[in-house]
């Protein structure tokens, strides 16, 4: 009985030793795979906090570009928009131009025609108007009669009149002719004082006319 106690306490001894060296290279290992997992956290963390940023970053920039496609795309609405407008007032300018061009050739061929024709002019009517003998002045009969001219004259407004003095053959032929100039502007002023434009009438005093059978009171 003696021989065996030292035995079994030396049995008992042995496993408590053991089991105190696990724990603490337990604890050990632990540790050090806590601090391992807590740097991986830390790392993982700020790889996300970086990430987050750099999204951030990008959601600033689209955001951005979307407001720039934006404003681009209402730039080129508004341009197009004039440009539309542009080309409508082109159009209506064009065919504004287009009708001037058509009148003015209107206009040019009327004018073509009455230049070419403005020698080939056509006699109405006839009127002589006498005067008394180296006389020059209007008689109450001469003025009744160029009235009636007036007012052919103005109903047509196309009409022109052409004056054309004479006078008889006695006496010298520049006096004669004065004379006549005298009596051809008697008449053109009788017609331009009652509304005859200027241009209308045509006169010329040719002085004297011999004519056979002709009283020397009516040349």
């Amino acid at each position: 009985m003696g021989t065996r106690f030292p035995t079994l306490v030396l049995l008992g001894l042995i496993p408590l030793a053991a089991g105190c060296a696990t724990r603490g290279w337990v604890q050990e290992v632990v540790g050090k795979q806590r601090v391992e997992v807590d740097r991986r956290i830390g790392e993982v963390e700020t790889r996300l906090t970086a990430e987050a940023q750099r999204v951030e970053g990008l959601g600033t920039r689209v955001g951005r570009l979307e407001t720039s496609v934006e404003d681009t795309a209402a730039s080129a609405r508004s341009a197009l928009e004039r440009a539309e407008a542009a080309h409508a007032r082109g159009d209506a300018a064009f065919a504004k131009a287009e009708a001037a061009a058509t009148r003015a050739e209107e206009v040019d061929a009327r004018l073509t025609r009455l230049w070419s024709r403005r020698h080939a002019w056509k006699r109405v009517e006839s009127l002589e108007i006498t005067f008394r003998f180296d006389r020059w002045d209007l008689d109450d009969g001469a003025q009744t009669a160029l009235a009636g001219v007036v007012r052919e004259l103005k109903a047509n407004p196309s009409l022109t009149v052409e004056l054309i003095g004479y006078t008889d053959p006695v006496g010298p032929r520049e006096y004669n002719i004065q004379l006549s100039q005298r009596r051809v502007e008697a008449v053109r002023r009788f017609l331009v004082e009652r509304g005859v434009e200027l241009p209308r009438i045509h006169a010329v005093g040719l002085g004297p006319l011999e004519v056979q059978g002709l009283p020397n009171a009516q040349k």
